[in-house]
Protein backbone atom coordinates (compact mmCIF):
# COMPACT_ATOMS: atom_id res chain seq x y z
CA UNK A 1 0.00 0.00 0.00
CA UNK A 2 1.27 3.36 -0.25
CA UNK A 3 2.17 5.88 2.05
CA UNK A 4 -0.42 9.09 2.62
CA UNK A 5 1.97 11.42 4.37
CA UNK A 6 2.12 14.87 2.90
CA UNK A 7 4.15 14.58 -0.12
CA UNK A 8 3.41 15.46 -3.78
CA UNK A 9 6.01 14.03 -6.04
CA UNK A 10 5.93 9.95 -5.32
CA UNK A 11 9.02 7.45 -6.37
CA UNK A 12 10.36 10.69 -8.76
CA UNK A 13 12.01 13.46 -7.12
CA UNK A 14 11.28 16.83 -8.89
CA UNK A 15 12.32 19.13 -6.11
CA UNK A 16 15.34 19.68 -8.12
CA UNK A 17 13.73 21.82 -11.02
CA UNK A 18 12.79 24.28 -7.85
CA UNK A 19 13.57 27.71 -8.43
CA UNK A 20 14.25 28.73 -4.81
CA UNK A 21 15.77 26.93 -1.58
CA UNK A 22 13.87 26.69 1.55
CA UNK A 23 14.77 26.49 5.33
CA UNK A 24 13.63 22.57 5.89
CA UNK A 25 9.41 22.92 8.06
CA UNK A 26 7.88 20.32 9.09
CA UNK A 27 4.69 19.61 7.31
CA UNK A 28 1.56 18.73 8.77
CA UNK A 29 0.79 15.07 7.84
CA UNK A 30 -2.23 14.42 5.64
CA UNK A 31 -3.39 12.21 8.49
CA UNK A 32 -2.54 15.56 11.29
CA UNK A 33 -5.04 17.50 8.63
CA UNK A 34 -7.61 15.25 8.18
CA UNK A 35 -8.36 15.43 11.74
CA UNK A 36 -8.19 18.17 12.72
CA UNK A 37 -10.97 18.66 10.22
CA UNK A 38 -13.36 16.07 11.88
CA UNK A 39 -12.40 13.19 9.39
CA UNK A 40 -12.84 9.93 10.89
CA UNK A 41 -9.71 8.45 10.72
CA UNK A 42 -10.54 5.01 11.39
CA UNK A 43 -13.28 5.30 8.56
CA UNK A 44 -10.49 6.46 6.28
CA UNK A 45 -7.99 3.85 7.49
CA UNK A 46 -10.57 1.02 7.04
CA UNK A 47 -11.02 2.11 3.31
CA UNK A 48 -7.42 2.78 3.09
CA UNK A 49 -6.66 -1.16 3.17
CA UNK A 50 -8.75 -1.75 0.08
CA UNK A 51 -8.07 1.12 -1.47
CA UNK A 52 -5.36 3.54 -1.44
CA UNK A 53 -4.96 6.95 -0.40
CA UNK A 54 -1.91 9.77 -1.69
CA UNK A 55 -3.07 13.41 -1.86
CA UNK A 56 -0.18 15.70 -3.23
CA UNK A 57 0.77 19.16 -0.81
CA UNK A 58 -1.05 20.91 -3.26
CA UNK A 59 -4.66 19.53 -3.19
CA UNK A 60 -4.75 18.91 0.19
CA UNK A 61 -4.00 22.78 0.84
CA UNK A 62 -7.12 23.45 -1.36
CA UNK A 63 -9.40 21.80 1.30
CA UNK A 64 -11.24 24.00 3.30
CA UNK A 65 -13.50 21.73 5.36
CA UNK A 66 -14.67 18.61 5.78
CA UNK A 67 -16.23 17.13 2.72
CA UNK A 68 -16.31 20.04 0.54
CA UNK A 69 -15.79 19.09 -3.25
CA UNK A 70 -12.15 18.71 -2.88
CA UNK A 71 -11.93 16.49 0.31
CA UNK A 72 -14.65 14.24 -1.80
CA UNK A 73 -12.19 14.13 -4.62
CA UNK A 74 -8.99 12.57 -2.54
CA UNK A 75 -10.31 11.52 1.04
CA UNK A 76 -11.42 7.99 1.54
CA UNK A 77 -15.40 7.79 2.53
CA UNK A 78 -16.96 4.32 3.55
CA UNK A 79 -19.57 4.69 1.14
CA UNK A 80 -16.40 2.96 -1.71
CA UNK A 81 -16.84 -0.08 0.44
CA UNK A 82 -20.65 -0.66 0.06
CA UNK A 83 -20.56 -0.49 -3.47
CA UNK A 84 -21.80 -3.78 -4.50
CA UNK A 85 -23.38 -2.78 -7.97
CA UNK A 86 -20.40 -1.72 -9.99
CA UNK A 87 -17.23 -3.97 -11.18
CA UNK A 88 -13.77 -3.34 -11.20
CA UNK A 89 -13.15 -3.25 -15.11
CA UNK A 90 -16.18 -1.47 -16.14
CA UNK A 91 -14.78 -0.39 -19.26
CA UNK A 92 -13.41 -4.25 -20.43
CA UNK A 93 -10.12 -2.94 -20.85
CA UNK A 94 -9.10 -6.02 -20.18
CA UNK A 95 -10.43 -7.33 -23.32
CA UNK A 96 -9.30 -4.97 -25.67
CA UNK A 97 -4.97 -5.11 -24.60
CA UNK A 98 -3.14 -6.57 -27.23
CA UNK A 99 0.31 -6.40 -24.88
CA UNK A 100 0.84 -5.86 -21.51
CA UNK A 101 -0.25 -2.21 -21.10
CA UNK A 102 -1.44 -1.56 -24.92
CA UNK A 103 -5.32 -0.94 -24.86
CA UNK A 104 -6.10 -1.24 -29.08
CA UNK A 105 -10.09 -0.25 -29.39
CA UNK A 106 -10.52 2.00 -31.93
CA UNK A 107 -9.45 1.81 -35.37
CA UNK A 108 -6.98 3.99 -35.53
CA UNK A 109 -5.47 4.65 -32.11
CA UNK A 110 -4.26 3.15 -28.89
CA UNK A 111 -3.67 3.87 -25.58
CA UNK A 112 -0.37 3.34 -23.88
CA UNK A 113 0.02 3.17 -20.18
CA UNK A 114 3.49 4.55 -19.05
CA UNK A 115 3.01 4.86 -15.37
CA UNK A 116 1.01 2.84 -12.55
CA UNK A 117 1.56 6.02 -10.33
CA UNK A 118 -0.25 9.11 -9.86
CA UNK A 119 0.73 12.40 -7.80
CA UNK A 120 -3.20 12.04 -6.08
CA UNK A 121 -5.10 8.97 -6.09
CA UNK A 122 -8.96 10.53 -7.26
CA UNK A 123 -11.40 8.70 -5.63
CA UNK A 124 -13.89 8.12 -8.54
CA UNK A 125 -10.71 6.39 -11.08
CA UNK A 126 -12.02 4.52 -13.69
CA UNK A 127 -8.75 2.27 -12.96
CA UNK A 128 -9.27 2.02 -9.28
CA UNK A 129 -8.68 -1.21 -9.53
CA UNK A 130 -5.26 -1.06 -10.05
CA UNK A 131 -3.62 2.59 -9.38
CA UNK A 132 -1.13 2.57 -6.53
CA UNK A 133 -1.15 -0.87 -6.24
CA UNK A 134 1.71 -2.20 -8.12
CA UNK A 135 4.80 -0.99 -8.63
CA UNK A 136 6.13 1.58 -11.64
CA UNK A 137 6.13 0.52 -14.81
CA UNK A 138 9.08 -1.08 -16.53
CA UNK A 139 10.31 0.97 -19.33
CA UNK A 140 10.74 -2.77 -21.40
CA UNK A 141 7.04 -2.84 -21.27
CA UNK A 142 6.19 0.40 -22.35
CA UNK A 143 8.76 -0.48 -25.12
CA UNK A 144 6.90 -3.83 -26.32
CA UNK A 145 4.40 -1.71 -26.59
CA UNK A 146 5.80 0.54 -28.69
CA UNK A 147 6.61 -2.24 -30.88
CA UNK A 148 3.08 -2.92 -31.27
CA UNK A 149 2.30 0.48 -32.47
CA UNK A 150 5.06 0.17 -34.75
CA UNK A 151 3.98 -2.71 -36.34
CA UNK A 152 0.71 -1.44 -36.63
CA UNK A 153 0.73 1.35 -39.68
CA UNK A 154 -3.32 2.09 -38.65
CA UNK A 155 -1.94 3.64 -35.67
CA UNK A 156 -1.81 6.87 -36.21
CA UNK A 157 -2.73 8.80 -32.82
CA UNK A 158 -1.39 7.13 -29.40
CA UNK A 159 -2.42 8.46 -26.07
CA UNK A 160 -0.19 8.14 -23.10
CA UNK A 161 -1.74 7.23 -19.47
CA UNK A 162 -1.98 4.71 -16.59
CA UNK A 163 -1.59 6.24 -13.53
CA UNK A 164 -0.12 9.68 -14.57
CA UNK A 165 2.19 10.07 -17.70
CA UNK A 166 4.08 13.22 -15.94
CA UNK A 167 4.96 11.45 -12.33
CA UNK A 168 7.57 9.57 -14.91
CA UNK A 169 10.93 11.73 -15.23
CA UNK A 170 11.87 13.63 -18.17
CA UNK A 171 14.52 11.34 -19.08
CA UNK A 172 12.07 8.72 -19.24
CA UNK A 173 9.44 11.00 -21.29
CA UNK A 174 11.96 12.03 -23.66
CA UNK A 175 12.99 8.79 -24.24
CA UNK A 176 9.23 7.32 -24.61
CA UNK A 177 8.37 10.39 -27.16
CA UNK A 178 11.33 9.96 -29.32
CA UNK A 179 10.43 6.33 -29.59
CA UNK A 180 6.91 7.11 -30.68
CA UNK A 181 7.74 10.12 -32.95
CA UNK A 182 10.32 8.06 -34.75
CA UNK A 183 7.17 5.78 -36.16
CA UNK A 184 6.33 7.31 -39.53
CA UNK A 185 2.84 6.66 -38.73
CA UNK A 186 2.32 8.21 -35.59
CA UNK A 187 0.89 11.47 -36.42
CA UNK A 188 -0.05 12.42 -32.86
CA UNK A 189 0.77 12.09 -29.53
CA UNK A 190 -1.81 12.92 -26.43
CA UNK A 191 -0.83 12.61 -22.90
CA UNK A 192 -3.47 12.43 -20.43
CA UNK A 193 -2.76 13.79 -17.01
CA UNK A 194 -4.19 15.52 -13.73
CA UNK A 195 -0.61 17.02 -13.24
CA UNK A 196 -1.90 20.73 -13.86
CA UNK A 197 -4.15 20.53 -10.83
CA UNK A 198 -2.99 18.32 -8.34
CA UNK A 199 0.66 18.72 -8.59
CA UNK A 200 1.45 22.05 -10.53
CA UNK A 201 4.77 22.46 -9.15
CA UNK A 202 5.75 19.27 -11.78
CA UNK A 203 5.19 21.36 -14.57
CA UNK A 204 8.58 23.11 -15.03
CA UNK A 205 10.95 24.63 -18.23
CA UNK A 206 12.76 21.56 -18.24
CA UNK A 207 9.62 19.48 -18.41
CA UNK A 208 8.27 21.61 -21.01
CA UNK A 209 11.60 21.87 -23.11
CA UNK A 210 11.27 18.19 -23.75
CA UNK A 211 7.73 18.10 -24.27
CA UNK A 212 7.56 20.74 -27.23
CA UNK A 213 10.34 18.70 -29.16
CA UNK A 214 7.55 16.41 -30.13
CA UNK A 215 5.15 18.11 -31.54
CA UNK A 216 2.25 17.68 -32.37
CA UNK A 217 1.65 16.74 -28.78
CA UNK A 218 -1.82 17.25 -27.06
CA UNK A 219 -2.69 17.13 -23.71
CA UNK A 220 -5.92 15.95 -21.86
CA UNK A 221 -5.95 17.98 -18.80
CA UNK A 222 -8.35 16.35 -16.00
CA UNK A 223 -10.08 19.51 -13.55
CA UNK A 224 -13.26 18.98 -11.75
CA UNK A 225 -14.11 22.14 -9.50
CA UNK A 226 -13.31 25.81 -9.73
CA UNK A 227 -11.30 26.15 -6.79
CA UNK A 228 -8.71 23.51 -8.65
CA UNK A 229 -8.10 26.69 -11.22
CA UNK A 230 -5.57 28.80 -8.35
CA UNK A 231 -2.07 31.05 -9.21
CA UNK A 232 -0.04 27.52 -9.09
CA UNK A 233 -2.10 25.70 -11.67
CA UNK A 234 -2.84 28.52 -14.18
CA UNK A 235 1.14 29.43 -14.34
CA UNK A 236 1.18 25.53 -14.84
CA UNK A 237 -1.86 26.00 -17.94
CA UNK A 238 0.45 29.14 -18.85
CA UNK A 239 4.01 26.92 -19.17
CA UNK A 240 2.41 24.37 -21.47
CA UNK A 241 0.11 26.33 -23.53
CA UNK A 242 3.08 29.14 -24.61
CA UNK A 243 4.85 26.23 -25.24
CA UNK A 244 2.53 25.46 -28.14
CA UNK A 245 0.66 22.34 -26.62
CA UNK A 246 -3.03 22.36 -27.57
CA UNK A 247 -4.71 21.99 -23.91
CA UNK A 248 -8.54 20.45 -23.54
CA UNK A 249 -9.68 19.33 -20.67
CA UNK A 250 -12.18 16.62 -19.46
CA UNK A 251 -14.02 16.66 -16.82
CA UNK A 252 -16.32 13.72 -14.83
CA UNK A 253 -19.85 14.55 -13.09
CA UNK A 254 -19.34 13.72 -9.71
CA UNK A 255 -22.22 14.01 -7.05
CA UNK A 256 -21.60 16.64 -4.55
CA UNK A 257 -18.78 18.54 -6.19
CA UNK A 258 -19.66 19.75 -9.40
CA UNK A 259 -23.05 18.51 -10.63
CA UNK A 260 -24.49 21.78 -9.79
CA UNK A 261 -24.48 23.50 -13.34
CA UNK A 262 -23.94 27.21 -11.91
CA UNK A 263 -20.67 25.04 -10.64
CA UNK A 264 -19.64 23.55 -13.91
CA UNK A 265 -20.22 26.87 -15.85
CA UNK A 266 -17.26 28.77 -14.24
CA UNK A 267 -15.31 25.88 -14.11
CA UNK A 268 -15.89 25.81 -18.02
CA UNK A 269 -15.00 29.34 -17.99
CA UNK A 270 -12.58 29.50 -16.20
CA UNK A 271 -10.62 26.64 -17.77
CA UNK A 272 -11.79 29.01 -21.29
CA UNK A 273 -9.70 31.97 -19.63
CA UNK A 274 -6.81 29.49 -19.46
CA UNK A 275 -6.52 28.46 -22.97
CA UNK A 276 -8.16 25.35 -22.17
CA UNK A 277 -10.80 24.00 -24.48
CA UNK A 278 -13.58 21.98 -22.48
CA UNK A 279 -14.08 18.73 -24.54
CA UNK A 280 -15.61 15.74 -22.88
CA UNK A 281 -17.95 15.90 -19.71
CA UNK A 282 -18.27 12.06 -18.36
CA UNK A 283 -21.02 10.80 -16.78
CA UNK A 284 -19.49 8.63 -14.20
CA UNK A 285 -17.91 5.31 -15.10
CA UNK A 286 -19.80 2.52 -13.37
CA UNK A 287 -16.49 1.78 -11.54
CA UNK A 288 -17.07 -0.54 -8.04
CA UNK A 289 -16.32 1.60 -5.26
CA UNK A 290 -17.79 5.09 -7.07
CA UNK A 291 -21.32 4.35 -6.92
CA UNK A 292 -22.31 7.44 -4.66
CA UNK A 293 -20.32 9.66 -6.74
CA UNK A 294 -22.73 8.93 -9.84
CA UNK A 295 -25.24 11.19 -11.35
CA UNK A 296 -28.47 10.81 -13.38
CA UNK A 297 -28.01 11.05 -17.03
CA UNK A 298 -30.62 14.03 -16.52
CA UNK A 299 -28.09 15.88 -14.22
CA UNK A 300 -25.69 16.06 -17.43
CA UNK A 301 -28.41 17.46 -19.51
CA UNK A 302 -29.45 19.75 -17.26
CA UNK A 303 -25.45 21.19 -17.26
CA UNK A 304 -25.10 21.48 -21.05
CA UNK A 305 -28.18 23.32 -21.19
CA UNK A 306 -27.01 25.58 -18.62
CA UNK A 307 -23.86 26.11 -20.18
CA UNK A 308 -25.34 26.03 -24.34
CA UNK A 309 -26.57 29.87 -25.25
CA UNK A 310 -25.68 30.99 -21.96
CA UNK A 311 -21.71 31.05 -22.27
CA UNK A 312 -19.69 31.05 -25.13
CA UNK A 313 -19.63 27.79 -27.19
CA UNK A 314 -15.56 27.44 -26.38
CA UNK A 315 -17.12 26.77 -23.16
CA UNK A 316 -19.90 24.21 -24.23
CA UNK A 317 -18.43 20.10 -23.84
CA UNK A 318 -19.80 16.54 -25.24
CA UNK A 319 -21.40 15.30 -22.70
CA UNK A 320 -19.84 11.49 -22.61
CA UNK A 321 -21.10 8.02 -21.37
CA UNK A 322 -18.16 5.89 -21.57
CA UNK A 323 -20.17 2.82 -22.22
CA UNK A 324 -19.45 -0.88 -20.86
CA UNK A 325 -17.19 -2.17 -23.50
CA UNK A 326 -18.64 -0.36 -25.90
CA UNK A 327 -16.51 3.28 -26.21
CA UNK A 328 -17.42 6.83 -26.15
CA UNK A 329 -20.78 7.89 -26.75
CA UNK A 330 -22.22 11.10 -27.47
CA UNK A 331 -25.14 11.88 -25.71
CA UNK A 332 -27.22 15.13 -26.70
CA UNK A 333 -30.42 16.46 -24.34
CA UNK A 334 -33.50 15.38 -25.67
CA UNK A 335 -34.74 18.93 -26.14
CA UNK A 336 -33.27 20.62 -28.90
CA UNK A 337 -34.29 18.25 -31.33
CA UNK A 338 -38.45 17.71 -30.97
CA UNK A 339 -38.90 16.12 -34.29
CA UNK A 340 -37.71 15.07 -37.31
CA UNK A 341 -39.23 13.58 -40.94
CA UNK A 342 -38.41 14.09 -44.33
CA UNK A 343 -39.42 17.15 -44.97
CA UNK A 344 -38.06 19.08 -41.94
CA UNK A 345 -36.47 18.81 -38.24
CA UNK A 346 -38.61 21.21 -35.57
CA UNK A 347 -35.80 22.35 -33.18
CA UNK A 348 -36.08 24.42 -29.80
CA UNK A 349 -32.91 27.08 -28.80
CA UNK A 350 -31.41 27.32 -25.46
CA UNK A 351 -34.75 29.76 -24.63
CA UNK A 352 -37.43 27.05 -25.83
CA UNK A 353 -38.16 29.21 -28.95
CA UNK A 354 -39.07 26.51 -31.77
CA UNK A 355 -38.25 26.78 -35.03
CA UNK A 356 -38.26 24.20 -38.41
CA UNK A 357 -35.70 23.88 -40.83
CA UNK A 358 -36.72 22.23 -43.47
CA UNK A 359 -34.66 19.13 -45.52
CA UNK A 360 -33.68 20.31 -49.28
CA UNK A 361 -35.26 17.71 -51.47
CA UNK A 362 -32.84 14.65 -53.45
Amino acid sequence: MVDSTCTSSGETDFSSESSEDKPPQRAETVHELLARLGGDMDEIERVKRVYPMKISSHFLSLIQEKDDPIWKQAVPASEELSDFKNVADPLSEGRDTKVPGLIHRYPDRVLLMVSSKCAMYCRFCTRKRSVGRVDQIPMQQIFKGIDYIRSHPEVRDVLLSGGDPLLRSNRELDIILRELRSIPHVEIIRIGTRVPSVMPERVTPRLVKVLKKYHPLYMNIHFEHPREINPESERALKLLADAGIPLGSQTVLLRGVNDDPEVMKELMQKLVRNRVRPYYIYLCDLVKGVEHFRTPLQTGFDVICHLQGHTSGLCVPHLIIDSPGGGKIPILPPDYLISSDEEKAVISNYKGEVYEYPNPRI
